[in-house]
């Protein structure tokens, strides 16, 4: 068994749809730990030492959050400012991380065919994600592909119970280590690798 480690930062999280139900499908098994920083850090005062241990005891990291102005919420910032230090996650003995797979789950108001070059945000979204996957390499991680919910302006709630169950069905094949990774980097979303037809969405 694979164990999974979701940082999840969401500084308005009773105002939120997506996040909310995303949560709730996260299953709840001892491989799978979330770590909410916004409910650990209220003061942004971030325990180094205990963030470090949680990333040494995982093998796959999970940066969850909306995308706030083409980023993340402040307080997932600090804690990559302050959590992967110089000699410990990266530089020349810096290998702490080595090895370890990490990816985003992201939510955004705009579809996909905003995140186009030739769309309303002129970029793509991994373009937009480009900090988090130089990030990634730079500690000697190998970077995934999003789990991405766009759209979510117009998303209903059946439409975010779906997204709920695939992640859910992700997380736990991750967990199972039944998709091949040589898989994962031929999609641009790791939604598409799930299959929910068969599956009870109640």
């Amino acid at each position: 068994m694979k164990k999974i480690l979701i940082i999840f930062a969401h500084p308005v999280l009773e105002k939120s749809r997506v996040h909310k139900t995303l949560l709730k499908y996260i299953p709840q098994v001892d491989e799978i730990t979330v770590n909410d920083l916004y409910e650990n850090y209220p003061d942004f005062d971030i325990d180094v030492k205990r963030e470090q241990q949680l990333l040494l005891a995982h093998d796959i990291i999970i940066w969850q959050h909306p995308l706030y102005w083409y980023s993340a919420p402040a307080l997932l910032k600090q804690w990559q400012d302050l959590v992967l230090q110089h000699g410990w996650a990266y530089g020349k003995t810096g290998v702490a991380l080595s090895g370890k797979k990490i990816f985003n789950v992201i939510s955004s108001g705009g579809g996909t065919g905003a995140y186009q070059h030739e769309g309303y945000q002129h970029c793509t979204i991994n373009d937009v994600l480009r900090p988090y996957e130089r990030t990634a390499e730079l500690c000697r991680m190998t970077y995934w592909p999003p789990f991405w919910v766009a759209g979510t302006h117009k998303m209903d709630l059946p439409q975010i119970k779906e997204y709920g169950e695939r992640y859910k069905q992700l997380l736990l094949r991750l967990r199972e280590d039944k998709i091949n990774e040589d898989t994962m980097m031929q999609v641009s979303r790791l939604n598409d690798l799930v299959d929910i037809s068969q599956s009870n969405l109640a």
